[in-house]
């Protein structure tokens, strides 16, 4: 095999250790994350790494193998076929049917149980699943670990009287990805004094200002809504998500002095005469100097989304300001929407909504890529590139019982780096929707200054 070293540059290689900042289960925050899960994909990896955890233990002194779910059960069942030694299934809990069993497989009491887990931290979920084993009457004296995060977990389990065996510990991987080039001095530093318990810090991540994405991008809708937020010092979008035209006009001449954009659903409009409700609506906008969002979330094969966008009794192409569409279509479906600023559907702020992250990633590369495109919907932070553009937001941070999921300005703005809010029920459902848009534009204002700030955060 391999040198020791050079295994774990090829394990590396899959992503099993981040730095950065993190916050871990125990709501600790820390300069470095650990997953091995990658791991499992890799058979070559798995075998190797089998036979590397496998080296250092005495193979005689055991009579089955168990991995502490669920990471390290592909190492375990690995180390099985290696060895010859039966393997053990230990649930995460018991089955509520069946046998209602917690440990899988065939055992007789008094049977050695080695227990192989992927990273030991603390050393507490290890102390649970060695008395649960235990509990059905076999021994446990030794416990294999292919990480160590160094934080009092192996002293632990030493102190208890078990027998700890790790195949690496982080200050050793560390050495060797500085030696390599992969981590800086000030990283291995930061990650030193966080393992011996000494504050650390890390710099917030800063944010582009308005200003500095003005002088970047070259979207003229991009820019017309930068200059519309600095000029009224508002990020302000309202959802007009009203279903007659009286009620639509009515809300833009209220909200219009105090948002940048109004978001339409155009097609619930039941009275919809494009004269007696496009025209004058585009007069109001004029008037009080905001932008239209006609939010169709397009989503169909190019040809099909152009006719939508410029024919039937809409017309979305002659008075949209910008519009939002779904990516699914993959590139070349944006291509229709020529004259106007498109807002990629990346996420949605509905509970148990299918844009998993495999899908954002998917869909911002399309939406990086494509010149019409100048923003994201996302409940998740994006590349700066673009403009983020977060729905659901509301100053009562809860759900409204059919999926929608609020959040507040000050989470956006601090957590997501958000752009512009998108506030619809806050403001057109209130008694008081003036009064509710002016609210919604100093919050968001607010949030978003103080986003800005530069802040050093302690651990």
């Amino acid at each position: 095999m391999e040198s020791k070293k050079e295994f774990f540059l090829e394990c590396y290689k899959l992503g099993i250790i981040k730095f950065g900042r993190f916050t871990l289960k125990s709501g600790i925050e820390s300069p470095f994350y650990v997953d091995l899960r990658p791991l499992a994909s890799d058979p070559k990896i798995l075998k190797n790494l089998a036979n590397y955890l496998l080296e250092m233990l005495p193979l005689d002194n055991f009579d089955l193998i168990c991995g502490v779910p669920y990471a390290a059960l592909p190492m375990a069942t690995a180390m099985s076929l290696e060895s010859y030694i039966p393997l053990i299934i230990k649930r995460k809990e018991a089955k509520s049917y069946g046998t209602k069993k917690l440990i899988e497989g065939i055992y007789q009491k008094g049977q050695n149980c080695l227990l192989v887990e992927d990273v030991i931290t603390s050393g507490k979920s290890l102390v649970e699943t060695i008395a649960e084993v235990e509990q059905e009457d076999l021994k446990v004296a030794d416990i294999v670990v292919v990480l160590d995060r160094e934080q009092g977990g192996k002293q632990l389990l030493e102190s208890k009287g078990y027998r700890v065996h790790t195949l690496f510990n982080i200050s050793e991987v560390c050495g060797i990805l500085q030696e390599t080039g992969e981590l800086s001095d000030e990283e291995v530093k930061r990650i030193q004094d966080f393992l011996q318990g000494n504050h650390i810090q890390f710099e917030e991540e800063t944010r582009s200002s308005y200003e500095q994405k003005l002088s970047n991008t070259q979207h003229s809708v991009s820019k017309k809504l930068l200059e519309t937020a600095l000029a009224k010092k508002s990020n302000l979008i309202a959802s007009a998500d009203v279903t007659m035209t009286q009620e639509l006009l009515e809300l833009a001449e209220k909200v219009g002095p105090h948002i940048i954009a109004l978001k339409t659903h155009i097609d619930i409009i039941s009275d919809f005469d494009y004269e007696k409700t496009i025209t004058p609506l585009k007069e109001i906008a004029v008037k009080h100097q905001f932008l239209l969002m006609e939010d169709r979330k397009f989503a169909d094969i190019g040809n099909t989304q152009e006719l939508q966008f410029t024919s039937g009794v809409f017309k979305i192409t002659d008075w949209a300001d910008f519009v939002t569409s779904q990516v699914i279509g993959g590139f070349e479906s944006l291509d229709c929407f020529k004259n106007v600023g498109v807002v990629a559907i990346v996420g949605m702020s509905s509970k148990g909504a299918l844009t998993t992250t495999s899908y954002r990633e998917e869909a911002l590369k399309v939406a990086l890529s494509h010149p019409n495109v100048i923003g994201g919907v996302s409940q998740n932070k994006i590349p700066e590139d673009l403009l983020l553009f977060t729905p659901g937001v509301n100053l009562a941070d809860s759900g409204d019982g059919k999926g929608q999921q609020y959040n507040t300005p000050e989470h956006v703005f601090k957590t997501l780096h958000t752009d512009f809010i998108i506030v619809g029920r806050g403001i057109y459902k209130s008694e008081n929707p003036e009064a509710a848009a002016v609210t919604y534009k100093n919050e968001g204002w607010n949030a978003y200054i103080n986003s800005l700030e530069k802040k050093e955060i302690q651990n």
